[in-house]
């Protein structure tokens, strides 16, 4: 069975209108289809079949129509010719555009869900999405999640010739202004593109070709991307080829380095048991970013593992000494519901804590001991406190509990001229609870003494624009110990004092349980 093509119209026996002729009567694609319709009325159908091959060789892809192709293949179902008539449907539909090809769409889907099978209506629907494709990405070629969409289609349905066709023009369009936030969806076309080479097509070359076009493309000297040198190493480890590997890795360090690249390369000597390399990476890395406390840690927790407790120990005094990390990090936002409890904990103490760790593992205690003195001449934060008084209870040698209240006591006069009455609060309630569980009556007793009132107490607001906008009601706590509140206390007591006998002598006018708070408001929030 023939299939229509071009080339037939070589051996037709009608001989060419002039090019004058081919001017003048471009839109005169309505007599060619009256001439091969009077040839398949009288039963000529050969003839009527070369007189559609002749004007579509006549008037060409410039001036191509969709009702001369309509009309060839319904003249070709008519014979039977189906094959013919679904190639002819896609010569003309892969040429003509979307906007002129609305009656050829309509004409071949009818033509499919008569004749097709399920494969054959599925084709009419890709070729459908693919002129939508291609004329959005025509529109705006910078349209990344366009092409995304194409290429989905094209892997799902076309030869690999093509995929790669449609992925070369999509990588086409570098992204016009070189800043990272342009280039982010676009790297991903890369990407893409080299798991199809790998995955896919099954071709590691060409794999390796698109990720190294890819590296030379991108300019490394405004800004990298970490993700595409790490996969690119990763690719050559499974291709097995680990200098190439390293090569990038290294090259990647070289002109771009980030804390990324560093981790990814770190964890490869790491899983490839390299551990020299491992510590020239960490040596690197920390002349790179001194400041990341994290990669002090990790190097630390390295020399620990192979068994090098002074290196490791002398790797923690190196980071605690670094005058960088003392600087805060930004406060962590609290989890909704939560108030934030003090103050945001800086990098050094993130540094500290995990060298204490080391000590107390290693079971040096005086070590241990030292270093929460020399912490505590840095920050007077209560955790750091509590820690330290569970840490000599934790201890177990002989003094371990008078060694912890001592703690406390210390801790207790230090915090006294603390602005945050809160941090004190959960101080004393943390030597109250050590108390419950170790302490004599008295112990207890002394701790309660100490314990706060909580008083509630009003206070003015004002706007944003400086304007009164009335009062609100806070909290606040009285220590017992600090002298200048002892009037306050006086108040209170006596404040409760006239409560109580109020409610003695009218015990049916009053509620016994109402906020005692709410009459010492006035009174206190004077002071």
């Amino acid at each position: 069975m023939a299939v229509f093509s071009p080339d037939l119209l070589s051996n037709a026996t009608f001989q060419h209108p002039a090019p004058l002729h081919r001017q003048t009567h471009i839109s005169g694609w309505g007599n060619w289809i009256k001439y091969a319709r009077f040839e398949e009325k009288h039963g000529y159908f050969a003839h009527a079949r070369k007189v559609y091959e002749r004007a579509v060789e006549f008037f060409g892809d410039e001036h191509m129509d969709e009702h001369l192709y309509v009309a060839f293949a319904k003249f070709e179902e008519n014979q039977k010719e189906f094959e013919r008539v679904r190639v002819i449907y896609k010569y003309a539909l892969d040429r003509i555009s979307k906007q002129e090809a609305q009656e050829l769409f309509k004409n071949y889907t009818v033509f499919e869900k008569k004749f097709g099978d399920r494969r054959g209506i599925e084709d009419i629907i890709v070729s459908k999405r693919r002129f939508q494709y291609e004329e959005e990405v025509k529109a705006n070629p910078h349209n990344y999640d366009a092409w995304f969409d194409y290429l989905r289609l094209v892997e799902s349905d076309a030869e690999a010739e093509t995929v790669r066709e449609v992925y070369e023009r999509a990588i086409a369009n570098v992204p016009p202004v070189q800043e990272k936030r342009h280039w982010k969806r676009y790297i991903y076309l890369w990407i893409n593109y080299a798991l199809y080479e790998e995955l896919e097509a099954k071709d590691p070359e060409r794999t390796r070709q698109v990720y190294q076009a890819s590296l030379e493309l991108i300019p490394h000297k405004k800004f990298t991307f970490a993700k595409m040198w790490l996969l690119y190493a990763q690719f050559e480890i499974r291709q097995k080829n680990l200098p190439f590997a390293r090569r990038a890795l290294g090259t990647s360090i070289g002109k771009c380095p980030k804390n990324k690249l560093f981790k990814g390369y770190i964890e490869l000597e790491l899983q490839l048991r390299e551990f020299d390399r491992c510590r020239k990476l960490y040596e690197k890395f920390l002349e790179f970013g001194p400041e990341n406390c994290t990669s002090w840690i990790k190097f630390a927790e390295l020399e620990t593992i192979l068994g090098d407790i002074e290196r490791a120990r002398a790797i923690y005094e190196l980071a605690i000494s670094q005058p960088r990390l003392d600087m805060p990090e930004k406060a962590k936002e609290d989890e909704p519901g939560q108030r934030s409890q003090g103050h945001p904990e800086n990098k050094g103490e993130v540094l500290w804590k995990s060298y204490i760790d080391f000590e107390i593992e290693q079971e040096e205690t005086e070590r241990t001991r030292n270093l929460y003195r020399r912490l505590l001449q840095r920050t007077q934060h209560v955790k750091v406190w509590i820690s330290f008084a569970q840490f000599e209870l934790s201890s177990g040698k002989e003094g371990s509990l008078a060694k912890c209240r001592q703690i406390y006591e210390e801790a207790n006069k230090t915090m006294r001229n603390c602005e945050e009455k809160e941090e004190r609060l959960m101080l004393l309630e943390s030597w109250r609870s050590f108390e419950d569980e170790f302490g004599t009556v008295s112990d207890k007793e002394r701790v309660d003494k100490l314990m706060p009132e909580k008083v509630k107490k009003r206070r003015k607001v004002q706007a944003d624009d400086g304007s009164d906008a009335g009062w609100e009601e806070y909290y606040d706590y009285i220590f017992p110990e600090d002298a200048a509140n002892q009037p306050n206390l006086k108040l209170l007591a006596m404040a409760k004092l006239w409560k109580k006998q109020q409610q003695e002598k009218e015990p049916g006018e009053q509620d016994p349980d109402a906020d005692v708070a709410e009459q010492e408001s006035g009174p206190s929030s004077s002071c």
